[in-house]
Formats: C-alpha cells, sequence, structure tokens
C-alpha cells in the first residue's frame, strides 16, 4: 500500500500501537533492510518514488527497540498522532532529496 493509499484510510493510534509489528509492516508493505551501522543509528525510512517505504533497521539492536521505532516511524510517514518517544530517542524528518533511487 503506498502512502497516498495509506492517507485515504489512515489507520488508528491504537491499531498501530497494538498490531503485531510484522502483521503492520506487510499491512502497509513496508520493506525492512537490515544494515551494519555506527553505533549511534537506530534506524531510518525512506519514501521510494511509487510512494512506499523502506524501513532501515540497524543490525544488532534490541528487538523491542526496533519494535518502538518502527512503529513510531510508521505513524510518522502516515501522519498518524503517535506518543512521544522516551529520551534519547526522537525522529527527525529530512528535507526530500531526489538524488537516489531507494529500489
Amino acid at each position: 500500500m503506498s502512502l497516498a493509499t495509506a492517507a485515504k484510510t489512515a489507520p488508528s493510534t491504537e491499531h498501530l500501537l497494538d498490531a503485531p509489528l510484522a502483521e503492520l509492516l506487510e499491512e502497509f508493505s513496508v520493506d525492512v533492510s537490515v544494515l551494519k551501522t555506527d553505533p549511534g543509528f537506530t534506524g531510518g525510512t525512506a519514501v521510494r518514488p511509487d510512494g512506499s517505504l523502506l524501513f532501515l533497521r540497524p543490525a544488532g539492536r534490541p528487538n523491542a527497540e526496533w519494535d518502538m521505532l518502527a512503529r513510531a516511524m510508521l505513524g510518522q510517514a502516515l501522519r498518524v498522532p503517535m506518543p512521544e518517544l522516551p529520551e534519547p530517542y526522537q525522529l527527525t524528518e529530512l528535507p526530500h532529496s531526489r538524488g537516489g533511487d531507494l529500489t
């Protein structure tokens, strides 16, 4: 499901918080790539030209951390209000760039 389609049928905050993460990723057609990264990197999201999402998951980070951050990233991408993340976590939205193609 692209972001445009998801925006028309925006899920509730409760759905994004309560549904199993694997089901949410499948429901919204989110691909996940696991990468070796710097220790401070906790994840990222890229919107592809077709509107689909790619989540970047750092290798070796705790599953509970990934669950929390993936839900927060999905909520932000879908523009669904989500609870604040605990310190020291924060989501940062970078300006759109046309430099690369994420396929």
